[in-house]
């Protein structure tokens, strides 16, 4: 014989009903022994009749099964609302970013000259300010890089004479004149020997040795 299969809902028959529940809930109460027992789970049922009478099993104690799923849905809840509280402050943060990215995108235009249509004459004398001041650190540290390298390639002239001197004076050869003294002997050989006299000609012919 097939056995008929249990429609879910209310039975009607009080009867009925009450034979169900009870067996129902014997088998319900062993399924949860078996289960602590089988499987060493912390287990706590607790069930009311239709009549208002208390059926209950626990493993171990209902009242601290209770308290410990009472205190895991508060840690539940907490983490929940920190989790949200964190996302709005992501969302926060990036609306602000975005804010930001796109104010310092229309400072670049304009620093370009480009979108100048909707700025007022403060708003132009203070681009204006902004490109002066950019200018004169540019040009300030434009001319303490060419000092730097000028003095990078004077130190570099000092050390390759240095070098020079040294392998002259290894080899034998005579140390290499510096550029002020060959001017100086330059000079000195370009001088001609001068003899001044007073009077006629003949006169000069004569007193010439």
């Amino acid at each position: 014989m097939v056995r008929r299969r249990t429609q879910m809902k209310r039975i009607e028959n009080a009867a009925s009903r009450q034979v169900t529940f009870s067996k129902r809930r014997n088998g319900l109460l062993k399924k949860a022994f078996e289960l602590s027992v089988l499987c060493d789970a912390e287990v706590a049922l607790i069930i009311f009749s239709p009549r208002g009478k208390l059926y209950e099993f626990s493993s171990s104690s209902t009242n601290k099964t209770i308290e410990r799923y009472q205190k895991r849905q508060k840690d539940i809840h907490g983490i929940s609302s920190k989790g949200e509280d964190m996302q709005d402050d992501v969302k926060e943060d990036a609306h602000s970013l975005a804010k930001k990215i796109e104010s310092l995108e229309d400072s670049k235009r304009k620093l370009l000259g480009h979108g100048l249509e909707p700025c007022s004459i403060d708003d132009l004398l203070l681009l204006e300010k902004q490109l002066e001041r950019s200018l004169s650190r540019i040009g300030a540290r434009k001319n303490q890089v060419f000092t730097e390298q000028i003095k990078k390639l004077k130190e570099e002239e000092r050390r390759l004479g240095e070098e020079n001197a040294n392998l002259r004076e290894e080899c034998g050869m005579r140390p290499r004149e510096s550029t002020s003294t060959r001017q100086s002997d330059d000079e000195r050989n370009m001088e001609v020997e001068t003899e001044l006299c007073i009077g006629p000609p003949e006169r000069r012919c004569k007193l010439k040795p």
